[in-house]
């Protein structure tokens, strides 16, 4: 392979995604046989990327760590810290690429962040949510919205939705990714969901499914319908979200 858009790690993992316009369905796949044997990853083809790609490969990358991350403490130290350090590198250098995307040490380390996000090694020994994503891909399937835009979506209202259960971990997250201290947990992890949300802000993405279609209307309805149609009745890290929850966090992203 050869890396042209640093974003969903492809070149170093297994899994891929496919659409159908005609029926509007979105679906992942994956398995050992889509592994690339070789890839290059040439940071001077970033210069070439539009803006919008730009900000939607960090989102997508992002997103990818927290799904990974955003769970509940499962005594991965090394695990954690790898994931908070690629979230604090792509902090770090977004405004850079975003300003110059010729800038080749700021490329080149968008590039490996976005790799290293997805290829399997922060996932080792710790749960992980994806439901994200699952309720993501059903966004881009409907309005055709990007994928790192609906991720952009869908997160805050998901961690909103669920936080009791995450809270420990987003105000890990707080204090380790944003510095945020000197608070209760609850407002430590209150403060993760809001510099999310201003991160996505900041690349000039916007979190609010309103401000892309006027058409949502009932989007809730149908994605839970489909939820249910296809069986997903357990999703999220401890597998106990059902299409009723679905249901709700999209209703709360509108």
């Amino acid at each position: 392979t050869v890396l042209t858009l640093p974003a969903t790690g492809s070149e170093m993992n297994s899994g891929a995604v496919i659409s159908r316009k005609e029926t509007q369905e979105k679906f992942a796949m994956g398995g050992p046989g889509l592994f690339p044997q070789f890839s290059v990853l040439d940071p001077t083809v970033v210069a070439s990327i539009p803006k919008r790609q730009l900000a939607n490969g960090i989102t997508d990358a992002f997103t990818h760590v927290l799904e990974q991350y955003m769970t509940y403490p499962a005594g991965a130290l090394l695990q954690d810290r790898i994931a908070e350090s690629i979230m604090q590198t792509l902090i770090e250098v977004a405004p850079r690429v975003i300003k110059d995307p010729s800038d080749y040490e700021a490329a080149a380390n968008f590039m490996w962040s976005c790799t290293m996000a997805l290829n399997g090694l922060i996932q080792k020994g710790v749960p992980t949510d994806w439901a994200i994503h699952a309720m993501g891909h059903e966004l881009t399937a409907m309005f055709g919205i990007d994928h790192a835009r609906t991720l952009a979506i869908i997160a805050p209202s998901h961690y909103r939705y669920n936080f009791e259960g995450k809270k420990e971990k987003l105000a890990q997250y707080a204090e380790r990714v944003w510095n945020v201290t000197a608070m209760s947990l609850e407002e430590q992890a209150t403060a993760g969901i809001k510099m999310t949300e201003e991160f996505f802000h900041s690349l000039d993405i916007d979190t609010r499914l309103s401000e892309y279609t006027g058409l949502y209307e009932g989007t809730a309805q149908i994605i839970s319908r489909r939820f249910t149609e296809r069986g997903w009745n357990g999703l999220g890290e401890r597998k106990a979200l059902t299409p009723d929850d679905v249901e709700k966090i999209v209703e709360m992203s509108y």
